[in-house]
């Protein structure tokens, strides 16, 4: 069969599968950055929905006639994707909140730096960690998991038959929200310490030395404190990335089987 037959016949499929992947390309990390053109996002998804037709063609696959129910399917497989793009940016969210953490207590909170991905202003530590997350997502091969995520979708939720079930996917939504502050805690709790401890003693000194000016002394103090357990706290910063990226797609298997027709 040539590929004018095969889309003939599936085209109505083809759709629905691009309607899926356009949506997890839209809000997942790395491929929905607005500096990607949508030409690319289009492009890749068309690629990908083609790629994976003849392994998702099935004979019983009921594709709705009439055009408003094949819409509302097609916008059903959109928010499917949608919903695992932003299942996998949790990580991300978590890491520019532990930025803002950090520059606020380090004292770089009024710097902040454009982000063209976000089209918005990022604190300047934030966009380091957040830059640094990336290269780490990319170097530990976590961008072929997300692509395996994306088949395994298919398989787990089938085109036209996902159940979006609000009681088995609340429990694992709430969880992968609250991962965000922990990730943000766990992240900058080493700085967040020693900069307490620095306040401490500027405190103390504060009280032993009344004519020392404070501010002068303690803001630079502050910087080279938290830029020094910064580089200090950096291996197991990268090591612990590696650990929640594992954690992040667990959540989204989870996900995906929450919303799988019984």
């Amino acid at each position: 069969m040539d590929l004018y037959m095969l889309l003939q016949n599936q085209l109505g499929l083809l759709l629905l599968i691009f309607a899926r992947i356009s949506g997890i390309f839209s809000s997942a990390p790395i491929f929905g950055a607005r500096n990607v053109p949508v030409i690319a996002k289009a492009g890749l998804s068309l690629l990908m929905s083609y790629i994976l037709l003849p392994l998702l063609m099935q004979t019983n696959l009921a594709i709705p006639d009439a055009l408003l129910a094949y819409v509302l399917v097609a916008i059903m497989e959109f928010l499917v994707g949608l919903i695992m793009g932003y299942a996998c940016s949790f990580i991300f969210y978590g890491i520019q909140m532990a930025g803002v953490l950090l520059d606020t207590q380090i004292g770089f909170g009024i710097v902040n730096v454009l982000d063209p991905q976000f089209g918005q202003q990022v604190p300047l530590v934030g966009n380091f960690k957040y830059i640094l997350a990336i290269i780490v997502f990319l170097a530990s091969n976590s961008h072929h998991l997300f692509l395996s995520a994306i088949v395994y979708s298919f398989k787990s939720i089938p085109v036209t038959r996902g159940i979006f079930s609000p009681e088995l996917a609340s429990n694992i939504i709430v969880d992968m929200v609250t991962s965000i502050f922990v990730i943000a805690i766990k992240i900058s709790l080493p700085v967040l310490v020693a900069i307490l401890l620095t306040d401490v003693a500027l405190g103390i000194l504060a009280r032993t030395m009344p004519q020392m000016n404070i501010f002068m002394v303690g803001m630079p103090g502050k910087i080279l404190v938290g830029i020094f357990i910064l580089s200090l706290a950096l291996p197991f910063y990268i090591a612990f990335l590696e650990v929640i990226f594992g954690e992040v797609f667990h959540n989204m298997y989870r996900l995906l089987e929450s919303f799988a027709p019984n």
